[in-house]
C-alpha cells in the first residue's frame, strides 16, 4: 500500500486516493479480473495505469478513440512514464516503431484500438513479450444494450483467450445498467470478477430540464452570462449542429464543431482547438465526446433531448470532471421525440436493437416530464438508491417567477375542442392567430369563436407556448407521419377551471466559477506551456490546481508539492516557473498570507510611468523635424512609447537617456543632445523637481497599459476598429499588425476577423504572391518578399496569405 501511495504522489501530485481507486488497485495487484463502473471524473485511468507500474511486463490498454489515446499518452509521457499508442494515425514506419520499443521493453503501457487487436505483426509481437494486464476502457461499448455498443469490442474476448500465460482482465465504464454489466463480463469472459460500482453520483453537477420557451432564446442568453466558460452544446442532427455553430459564431463567440459529415482532418482541427482551450465553446453530435478528458467543461447544454439515459449520463458527465461545479441543461420540446424515434427507424436495421432503443428512449421521456428529483431518477435507474432529494437540479431547486398561463391555455385547449378532428401544430397557431390563408378559410376555422384569439401573440411565441403545454402534459401530441394535437383528462379538468397551468420563468445564471487575476495568470502561462510542448493545458495542471496555487500562493518546492496535483515529476518540469508568476504577483499587490509567504523574496514591482502630455507634444514636434531631415517615417526613428517615458521621467543628461526603452547608444548619440536641451528647457520654464531613479530592468508600464502592441492592436480589432487607424493609433505599420492577426490565429484558432484585405494588394499581384507561397511556404515572408518585384510590399504579402490561407475576409 505503502508503494501504490509514493507513485500516486511523484507522478500525479495526489496525496490521497479516491473512493474506491485503492481497492480496484489492490485487486489489480492480487492479479483478479474486475469490472469497475465508475462515474466520470472518478479517476478511472489511475485504477489500471498504478498496476501497470508495478506490474512485471506491459499493460494494453483497448481504448476506442484516438483522441482518448493520445491525450492518456501525452499525460503520462509528461510525467516520464514510457507510454505510446497503436492506431490508425500512425503511418506504416510508426507503427513498427512503436512494436520494436515493445520488444525492447522501451514502454510499461501500450494503448491500441480494438480494430488493431487481429494485426498479425501486432500478434507476432506481443507473443514474444510479456503481457502483464490488458485494461478496456470504456467496457460498456461491448454490449447492445448499451447506448454506444461497437462491432469491434466484440473480438476483445477472442483476443484475451489467445493467450497461452494469461494476463489480469480489467474493464471500466463510467455508464452501465445491470443488464449491461452481465453483458461486459460474459462478453469479455472475464473470470470470477469483481465488479465494483462506485457510485454514479457526480454532486458538482447542476441538472436542469426546461421545457418552458424558445432555445435559441435560452442559448443566447446563457451564453452571454457565461461567454468565458468552456462548454458543449449537443444537438441530435448535423444540420442542427451547423445552424448553431453558425448562430454561436455570429455573436461573437469562440466556437468549434464536430459531426460525422466533417473530414477527419477538420474533425481532429477542431477538436483539438477546444481540448487545447483556444476554443470555448463546442457545438457537437454524440460523436463528439467519449474518452475526451477535458477537466474544465464548465456547462454541457442539450438542444435536444438524447435517445436514451445511459447517452443523456455520459455526455452531462464529461462536464466539471475536475470536481468544480458545473452545470448540465436540457432544452426539450415534444418534437425532440419524434426526432429521436426517426434517428432509431433509420438509423438502426436490427429490429431487436431498435426495440431497446425504443424501450430506452421511453425511459428518457419518463424521467423529462418526472416532476421528481431529476439526480434521485438516473441513479435509481442505474440501481443506485438516493433516499433524500438532491437539491441541485431544477425540480429541487425551482428557481423561477411563477405565472399563471391558465387563461392562455384554455383559450389553446378550446380552440383544440372546437376544431374537431385533430390537427398539427402548424394549423392551430394560425387560427389562434386569426390567420386568413387559404387553408384556413376553406376549413371554416374563421368562424369558429376562438379564431384570432390569440391574435397578438408571435408565431414563435405561440408555437413555444404549444410545446411547453404539451411538455407538462396538458394536452398530448400523436406521433406520426404528421403529428397531431389531441385533449386529454389534464386538459379537460383545465378547461373547467379544476387545474391551474402554473409555469417559471427561467432565470440564466452566471457561471459560478470564480476567475481571479492570478488564476488567469497563471492560466496564460499554462496555455504558452502546452502550446510549446503540443499538449492540452491540462496535461500541464488542471483548472483546480491552479486554482488551488492561486489561493495559497507557494513560492517554495515545499510550499509547491502540497498543491493537490504537483507532484515530484511535474515540479521538475514546470514548478519554477510557476513559482515566478506567483511570486510576482505576490509582490505586485503587497500580499502577505501566513508563513508560506517569504517577504524577502518577493519580487520587484512594475516600474510605472505617467505620461506627462504637454512635454510629450513638444518631442513629437522634435521628433517630426528629425523625420523631415532624413525623409523616415516618425516612429521608425523614435517611439511613441519612447517618447511618453521621456516625457514622464524626465532625463536631464545623456546618462539619464541610456536607461529610456527604445533607445540604443547610436539614438542616444544621433539625437541625445537635441532631447536633453528641450526636456530641461521644458523642466526649468515648468518648475519641475525631477527625482529620477534607474528602471534596473523592470517591466515597464505607461500610463497603466501593460499590454503588448500585438495585444493592443487585436483588441482594438476585435472592437471594431481600422486597421489603418490602429496603425496611426499605436505607430505600427499595417504589415507588422497583420503579421499579429497571423500569429493570434495559429495561437487561437480564431478567424473571426473582417479586414478587407483586398485595399492592401492589387489584384495582379495576388496570383504572383500566391505562386511564391506555394513554392516557399506561407511562414517565410522575407523570403516570398525576396523572390517578388521590389514594388509588392510586405503589408500585399501577408493580406493574400490571410485571405487564401486562413479564409480571412
Amino acid at each position: 500500500m505503502k508503494e501504490i501511495r509514493k507513485i500516486l504522489e511523484k507522478y500525479y501530485g495526489y496525496k490521497d486516493f479516491r473512493p474506491g481507486q485503492e481497492k480496484i488497485i489492490s485487486n489489480i495487484l492480487n492479479k483478479k479480473d474486475l469490472l469497475a463502473v465508475m462515474p466520470t471524473g472518478a479517476g478511472k485511468s489511475i485504477c489500471f495505469q498504478i498496476p501497470a507500474l508495478l506490474l512485471d511486463g506491459v499493460t494494453l490498454v483497448v481504448s476506442p478513440l484516438v483522441s482518448l489515446m493520445k491525450d492518456q499518452v501525452d499525460a503520462l509521457s509528461s510525467v516520464g512514464i514510457k507510454a505510446a499508442f497503436l492506431n490508425s494515425t500512425l503511418d506504416t514506419n510508426e507503427f513498427n516503431e512503436v512494436l520494436y520499443g515493445l520488444k525492447n521493453n522501451e514502454y510499461k503501457m501500450i494503448y491500441i484500438a480494438p480494430e488493431r487487436l487481429d494485426s498479425r505483426v501486432f500478434l507476432d509481437t506481443i507473443n514474444s513479450i510479456s503481457i502483464s494486464q490488458i485494461a478496456i476502457d470504456e467496457a460498456h461499448c461491448v454490449s447492445q444494450w448499451g447506448h454506444d455498443f461497437r462491432v469491434s469490442y466484440r473480438k476483445i474476448g477472442d483476443f484475451i483467450e489467445s493467450f497461452t500465460a494469461r494476463p489480469v482482465i480489467t474493464a471500466f465504464t463510467a455508464t452501465a445498467s445491470q443488464e449491461v454489466q452481465k453483458d461486459i463480463v460474459k462478453l469479455l469472459r472475464l473470470r470470477d470478477p469483481e465488479v465494483f460500482v462506485s457510485g454514479f453520483d457526480r454532486e458538482n453537477l447542476e441538472i436542469n430540464v426546461i421545457k418552458e420557451g424558445r432555445k435559441d432564446r435560452f442559448l443566447k442568453e446563457y451564453l452571454k452570462k457565461n461567454s468565458q466558460a468552456s462548454g458543449i452544446i449537443y444537438c441530435a442532427t448535423r444540420k442542427e449542429v451547423n445552424s448553431i455553430y453558425e448562430d454561436v459564431k455570429a455573436l461573437g463567440y469562440s466556437a468549434c464543431k464536430y459531426h460525422a459529415g466533417l473530414s477527419d482532418k477538420e474533425r481532429k482541427e477542431y477538436q483539438d482547438l477546444f481540448i487545447k482551450d483556444k476554443k470555448n465553446i463546442m457545438v457537437a453530435t454524440n460523436a463528439f465526446g467519449m474518452g475526451i478528458d477535458k477537466p474544465n467543461v464548465r456547462f454541457v447544454i442539450h438542444n435536444n433531448m438524447p435517445q436514451s439515459i445511459e447517452g443523456y449520463y455520459q455526455e452531462i458527465g464529461r462536464a466539471g470532471r475536475d470536481g468544480e461545479k458545473s452545470e448540465c441543461i436540457l432544452l426539450f420540446t415534444p418534437g425532440d421525440i419524434h426526432m429521436q424515434k426517426y434517428l432509431i427507424d433509420v438509423g438502426l436495421k436490427s429490429e431487436d436493437r431498435k426495440a431497446i432503443a425504443y424501450k430506452k428512449l421511453q425511459e428518457m421521456v419518463a424521467l423529462v416530464h418526472s416532476s421528481g428529483c431529476y439526480r434521485k431518477f438516473i441513479l435509481n435507474y442505474f440501481g443506485e438508491e438516493l433516499k433524500e432529494d438532491c437539491n441541485n437540479c431544477s425540480n429541487c431547486l425551482s428557481d423561477g417567477e411563477e405565472q399563471d398561463r391558465t387563461i392562455d391555455a384554455q383559450k389553446v385547449l378550446s380552440c383544440i375542442g372546437r376544431m374537431k378532428r385533430g390537427y398539427g401544430a402548424t394549423i392551430l397557431v394560425d387560427v389562434l392567430r386569426g390567420s386568413k390563408n387559404q387553408k384556413i378559410i376553406s376549413l371554416d376555422f374563421n368562424n369558429i369563436s376562438t379564431y384570432g384569439i390569440m391574435k397578438d401573440y408571435k408565431k414563435d411565441d405561440l408555437v413555444g407556448f404549444i410545446n411547453t403545454l404539451i411538455s407538462h402534459g396538458f394536452m398530448e401530441q400523436v406521433e406520426g407521419t404528421y403529428p397531431i394535437l389531441r385533449l386529454n383528462p389534464l386538459s379537460v379538468k383545465v378547461l373547467k377551471g379544476e387545474e391551474k397551468v402554473i409555469f417559471k420563468n427561467i432565470k440564466v445564471k452566471d457561471t459560478s466559477f470564480d476567475y481571479s487575476d492570478l488564476f488567469n495568470k497563471l492560466k496564460a502561462l499554462r496555455f504558452n506551456i502546452a502550446t510549446e510542448q503540443k499538449v492540452p493545458p491540462y496535461v500541464v495542471f488542471g483548472d483546480r490546481t491552479l486554482k488551488e496555487m492561486s489561493n495559497d500562493y507557494p513560492l517554495t518546492k515545499e510550499q509547491m508539492l502540497e498543491i493537490s496535483g504537483v507532484g515530484e515529476m511535474k515540479y521538475e518540469k514546470y514548478g519554477e516557473a510557476f513559482i515566478k508568476v506567483i511570486a510576482e504577483y505576490v509582490s505586485t499587490n503587497n500580499i502577505v498570507k501566513g508563513p508560506k509567504i517569504e517577504v524577502e523574496k518577493k519580487l520587484p514591482s512594475n516600474f510605472n510611468v505617467s505620461t506627462d502630455e504637454n512635454l510629450y507634444l513638444k518631442l513629437r514636434e522634435l521628433r517630426e523635424k528629425f523625420a523631415a531631415k532624413e525623409s523616415k517615417i516618425p516612429y521608425s526613428i523614435i517611439s511613441q512609447n519612447t517618447l511618453k517615458e521621456i516625457s514622464g521621467r524626465y532625463p536631464i543628461n545623456l546618462a539619464d537617456l541610456k536607461d529610456i526603452t527604445g533607445l540604443g547608444p547610436k539614438k542616444v548619440e544621433t539625437y541625445g543632445k537635441k532631447i536633453i536641451n528641450l526636456v530641461k528647457a521644458y523642466v526649468e520654464e515648468k518648475n519641475i523637481e525631477v527625482n529620477w531613479s534607474e528602471r534596473n530592468k523592470l517591466k515597464l508600464v505607461i500610463d497603466g497599459e501593460d499590454r503588448k502592441n500585438e495585444e493592443i492592436a487585436i483588441s482594438m480589432l476585435e472592437e471594431g476598429h481600422h486597421i489603418k487607424k490602429i496603425s496611426l493609433d499605436i505607430e505600427v505599420s499595417v504589415s507588422s499588425i497583420l503579421g499579429y492577426v497571423t500569429d493570434y490565429i495559429k495561437e487561437t484558432g480564431d478567424v473571426s476577423f473582417n479586414l478587407n484585405l483586398k485595399e492592401f494588394y492589387e489584384e495582379e499581384e495576388e496570383e504572383v504572391i500566391l505562386k511564391a507561397c506555394n513554392k516557399i511556404g506561407i511562414d517565410k515572408v522575407s523570403d516570398i518578399k525576396k523572390t517578388l518585384n521590389p514594388s509588392i510590399n510586405y503589408q500585399a504579402i501577408r493580406a493574400v496569405i490571410l485571405k487564401n490561407f486562413y479564409n480571412i475576409a
